[in-house]
């Protein structure tokens, strides 16, 4: 039964064994929810499964010819021995944050709770337009985490109410049902409520209202009055703007009452004993997590021959430029910054650092004058090769003289000491040098950084993010196998290359609409497309993703320069039967958790999982999809005009990096990708596939995953109309043996099949036909019977 049409079915399989087969004909188990439909005899015939399903379940009484189906609205669920659990009524079915959720299967766990007699569960919106779970209940009254704790046990947080409002009675129509329209507004209580007592309470009062969309006490539990990770997210960006505080996330989850937060932001210029304290001089010192794995990943591509780790940047001068400021300037940077005087050795088989007072350190000056523009790249390339990590300084720069008022200046630092954000450090800090500024010495360095790291505190800290972790791969990391142009090297050579295409100005609008709508981000949304892109072309549905997060999880770290950023491995299991609508929200909801334990260093990770260890590859993260921040202004020196000049890259350190900008409404995705894999115009087709699939998307969100195409019209048309048109003019009364008979007499002696060094003539090929021919009839196959054939690509195949 699809919903009133009645659909012809055989028996059942068996008495006790019966499927549901989804779109894909493939088995879905006996117990998921339904709704189930009642014959004219009473007798319970079977029941609907969800929208994704289309076939249907019957009991071992089939349908009878020309009987009528009554529809119950009864939820149920067809248990293993026969029996039918009621969940609920059809009708109680609500989306809550993008999930589809049962309402009745709610009430059936709060009513398992010992004070609870009755129970009704209710979807509401509050003032922001937002929908959330309102639970009324009569019985015995306990207290809202009580109930929480009892339903968390075994739903997932989002099935839990926001509400929990205790009545004498429930409300009742005249036929006896609940009255769902005479309930009260929900009642959140709180154990202890008092009005805010500090400036920075009363601040933060203001904002969790405007958030929750209703007023708290000051120690009313955010999670447990509506709030959840999105509110969270959206918090935490309200106190920022208004308060200029930053508010992590995970502070949100560890603080989680306008109290506690503001306790803690008051304490937050005063706690001495919190911040990084520098260390006293040594001979070497620790490295961090980051530094080893950049480490090991050098001596993997070649620890003296590689620049796959090189960070290189080119800017275009001109002007009035001092030559001898310039360089003066930069030898400051490097007394500044001490990861500009840093070396790396191995102690044993103990990796360690060592920061020198001096180091000899020169500005490289060429005069190529007159060298044509389209020449810069080439000659840029030139300079940045490889650094030995023994030897400091890892940094390196070059000032170009193309004419008398026009430079470029290129620079050349490895990245086991430093990182985006400290590269836009770096150039404030040089250009305030350069302009004669006096620059208040730093406070702590990055040596600093990497013994605090190691110290007891932040490794207890680290431990309940680590057990996050470790569960999002408890059963395995899979491995994602995109189809390749090239054989994956034994050791992979990270050689790469870079091509970009964009999203017009609609269409990123488009995006970003229903990134509003489903109160995600436009990141958010590209990475679920991306997920899908992925999935079409590997086949795979569990995929792991990488994502670049600024890994400075101490405020005191904001201005020093080292290797700081962290990558999240983001795995994201989509189903073909599945909406993108509800996938997204799954991947919000993902997002937001992993960026709540983003701390954790991604080279733990790895050591943590013991994988299988693969040259060829980067290990757990195959591709990188990031959204980068182009705030930063640039440089800015009087009398100068400076601009940077794309220097391309000749590396990639993933198989697939897709950047994203937003670039004057538009949003442009720059694709960094292993050339040993692939070729330009595979990466170049991939965009426009990626293109194809978001409008698919963004047209109609809650389009079946399955149902979404890759293939665009034009290349519909090349398949149906160009590649398929086979049309050949051919005699209508031979057959095929009798032609190529035919052609076997004339043409003999011409290859007819060639593999390898094997070559078979038209001749031999007859030959070996016939062969086969007589093979077949002796062992007795007689005429219009049918063989099966099962061969590899080889002339036995022919044959």
């Amino acid at each position: 039964v699809e919903g009133q049409r009645t659909i012809p079915i055989g028996k059942p399989l068996s008495n006790t064994t019966c499927y549901v087969l989804d779109r894909q004909g493939r088995p879905q188990p006996i117990g998921v929810p339904g709704e189930l439909w009642i014959g004219g005899d009473g007798v319970a015939r079977g029941y609907l499964n969800r929208p994704e399903l289309t076939a249907e379940r019957f009991v071992e009484n089939p349908l009878v010819p020309g009987e009528r189906l009554y529809r119950s609205g009864d939820l149920v669920r067809w248990l293993p021995g026969g029996e039918l659990e009621y969940l609920g009524r059809i009708d109680e079915q609500v989306k809550i944050r993008g999930h589809r959720i049962e309402l009745g299967e709610i009430e059936s766990r709060l009513l398992e709770h010992p004070s609870v007699e009755e129970a009704v569960l209710v979807a509401r919106r509050d003032e922001a337009g937002h929908s959330f779970l309102a639970a009324y209940l009569t019985g015995q009254s306990v207290a809202d985490a009580d109930l929480r704790r009892h339903l968390s046990e075994t739903l997932p947080e989002y099935m839990v109410p926001s509400s929990f409002t205790f009545l004498e009675a429930l409300p009742l129509t005249p036929n006896g049902k609940v009255d769902k329209r005479a309930l009260p507004e929900p009642v959140t209580r709180s154990e202890e409520q008092s009005s805010p007592a500090t400036e920075t309470e009363r601040a933060l009062a203001t904002i969790w209202a405007e958030v929750l969309g209703r007023e708290t006490g000051v120690n009313e539990h955010f999670f447990e009055v509506g709030g959840h990770s999105l509110k969270a997210m959206v918090l935490t960006a309200r106190i920022h703007k208004e308060l200029g505080k930053e508010v992590p996330l995970s502070e949100v989850f560890a603080r989680p009452t306008i109290r506690e937060m503001a306790a803690w932001m008051d304490d937050q210029e005063q706690r001495v004993s919190s911040e990084i304290q520098p260390v006293g001089e040594r001979e070497h010192y620790p490295v961090s997590a980051a530094q080893r794995r950049m480490y090991t990943m050098q001596q993997l591509e070649g620890f003296k021959s590689g620049v796959g780790y090189n960070i290189s940047h080119m800017w275009e001068i001109k002007g009035e430029l001092d030559k001898d400021r310039l360089e003066r300037s930069l030898r400051e940077l490097i007394q500044r910054h001490e990861s500009l005087r840093t070396s790396f050795h191995l102690l044993g088989n103990e990796l360690v650092q060592c920061v020198h007072s001096d180091v000899v350190w020169n500005l490289e000056i060429m005069e190529p004058m007159g060298i044509p523009e389209e020449d810069f790249a080439k000659y840029a390339e030139a300079f940045v090769r490889p650094f030995d990590l023994e030897k400091a300084p890892l940094f390196r720069a070059a000032l170009v003289v193309l004419e008398d008022h026009r430079h470029l200046l290129l620079m050349d630092l490895h990245h086991i000491i430093s990182d985006g954000v400290s590269m836009d450090v770096l150039m404030r800090d040089w250009s305030a040098l350069y302009r004669g500024e006096e620059l208040e010495a730093p406070r702590i360095q990055y040596k600093d950084y990497a013994v605090w790291q190691q110290s007891e505190s932040r490794r207890k800290a680290m431990e309940k993010q680590e057990g996050y972790w470790i569960q999002r791969f408890a059963d395995g990391v899979p491995v994602l196998e995109l189809p390749t142009d090239f054989p994956r090297p034994a050791v992979a050579q990270f050689k790469g290359a870079v091509t970009e295409f964009r999203a017009d100005e609609a269409l990123t609008a488009e995006a970003k609409r229903l990134a509003l709508e489903t109160d995600t981000t436009l990141y958010t949304v590209l990475l679920a497309a991306y997920h899908v892109l992925l999935s079409k072309y590997s086949g795979q549905d569990d995929i792991v993703i990488g994502t670049a997060v600024a890994g400075r999880p101490h405020a005191d770290l904001e201005q020093v320069v080292g290797m700081f950023v962290n990558t999240l491995a983001l795995r994201h299991q989509s189903r073909p039967e599945e909406s993108f609508r509800d996938f997204l929200a799954r991947v919000r909801e993902q997002v937001v958790q992993a960026q709540e334990h983003g701390d954790y260093p991604f080279e733990e990770l790895v050591e943590r999982l013991e994988l299988p260890r693969d040259l060829g590859r980067h290990p757990l993260v195959d591709t990188l999809f990031v959204m980068q921040n182009m705030d930063y202004d640039g440089l800015h020196l009087q009398g100068l005009s400076i601009h940077p000049r794309l220097l391309e890259r000749r590396n990639a350190k993933y198989d697939l990096t897709v950047a994203v900008i937003e670039e004057e409404q538009e949003a442009l995705f720059n694709v960094e990708y292993r050339s040993d894999l692939f070729r330009p115009e595979t990466i170049r087709r991939m965009g426009v596939h990626f293109l194809n699939l978001l409008k698919q998307i963004l047209r109609d969100p809650d389009r079946k995953i399955a149902e979404l195409e890759l293939v665009t019209e034009d290349e519909k048309e090349q398949l149906l109309h160009t590649f398929n048109d086979t049309r050949v003019s051919y005699p209508k009364d031979a057959t095929l043996v009798s032609l190529f008979e035919e052609q076997a007499a004339r043409q003999g002696n011409r290859v007819a099949v060639k593999r390898g060094e094997r070559v078979l003539t038209y001749r031999e090929l007859n030959e070996e036909a016939n062969r086969l021919a007589h093979a077949l009839r002796e062992r007795g196959l007689a005429r219009e019977e049918v063989v099966g054939l099962h061969f590899d690509r080889t002339p036995e195949m022919i044959i």
